[in-house]
């Protein structure tokens, strides 16, 4: 497996820095995995956007269909998606204005960590971002 993941202190300044998260896969079924990670980090103080065509909001916010949608800038793109989807959204991500791609646990595709570091951007794969957030809170 060639995709390395920053250090947990490089992950660690990335959470500290980070204040919006877009969601994509934001599901609004509280039984849910995205639904409970987005929601403790909602708790810990991030703002949560639900990118995600089928529902309406999740977390009380309004869902967007797609990360263009999203006016502002986006900190973190946290990616509830099969592996399979995720260039997809890599090249969604591209075109807005978002510094990390972060795909969940269990979610990886090399072909799109590799494009992304090459463009520069910080790329963390098959880690849970609740998991990070709580082993590197100082």
């Amino acid at each position: 497996m060639a995709v390395n993941n920053p250090s947990l202190d490089e992950i660690r300044n990335i959470l500290q820095q980070a204040k919006r998260i877009a969601v994509v896969g934001l599901s609004n079924n509280p039984e849910r995995t995205s639904y409970m990670v987005s929601q403790a980090m909602q708790n810990a103080g991030y703002e949560i956007i639900p990118v995600n065509p089928m529902i309406d909001e999740a977390l009380g916010v309004k869902a967007v269909k797609s990360l263009k949608e999203i006016k502002g800038h986006i900190d973190i793109v946290n990616v509830f998606r099969r592996s399979e989807h995720l260039m997809d959204v890599a090249k969604e991500f591209l075109e807005v204005d978002a510094d990390v791609f972060w795909a969940q646990q269990g979610v990886v595709n090399e072909e799109v960590y590799h494009l992304l570091k090459e463009k520069g951007y910080p790329v963390i794969m098959d880690l849970c971002i609740k998991v990070a957030h709580s082993i590197t809170k100082s």
